[in-house]
């Protein structure tokens, strides 16, 4: 047992796997709610001895924290420029034989019913799966529990995302901060 098993094991937390995690695909995560999401989806993910990276406000990767973000995994995001961004993790997937991109399509820990498509679009550009996963604080556990059938029709990709966060069974931190618009 790992490091980041045992600190989940203690603090009595559980991670789930419903589907296997191929070399590449994107884990689309929520509810978020919390700083502390990200340190969850980090201890679980390394718990099974993977590793995720994850989009970030840029303004996270000031020094000396910027080289320790990048060095976890972190990818910095300029805000209001999400082609460059969407086109920038696409080729990442394109140059990498595995790559696991993590993530929260609220893009907010604030209620925000206007959900983000661009992880539908890197998928669908890169050519790899979507899993979805979820955080249930109330019951202190995480999973990853399936995969996402993508149409090519973001629009409907992200309904059906919407619908299934609304009636999984997840919870955040913060339940009073998470809203899927529905």
């Amino acid at each position: 047992m790992n490091l980041s098993a045992r600190i989940l094991k203690w603090k009595h937390w559980s991670f789930g796997l419903n589907t296997e995690i191929p070399d590449k695909c994107v884990i689309c995560v929520a509810p978020h709610t919390s700083n502390w999401d990200f340190i969850l989806g980090e201890l679980c993910i390394r718990s099974i001895g993977k590793k995720a990276s994850f989009l970030m406000k840029k303004t996270w990767f000031f020094f000396p924290l910027g080289i320790f973000m990048r060095a976890i995994g972190g990818i910095p995001v300029v805000q209001g420029k999400s082609t460059h961004v969407t086109q920038g993790v696409v080729a990442e997937f394109a140059k990498r034989d595995k790559l696991t991109v993590a993530v929260t399509p609220e893009g907010t820990r604030s209620p925000n019913p206007k959900w983000h498509k661009g992880f539908l679009y890197i998928a669908q550009q890169a050519q790899v799966p979507v899993l979805l996963a979820y955080f249930d604080y109330a019951h202190h556990r995480v999973c990853i529990d399936r995969e996402l059938p993508l149409t090519g029709d973001a629009e409907a990709d992200l309904l059906t995302v919407k619908q299934y966060y609304a009636q999984a069974p997840c919870s955040g931190r913060r339940p009073e901060k998470f809203t899927t618009g529905l």
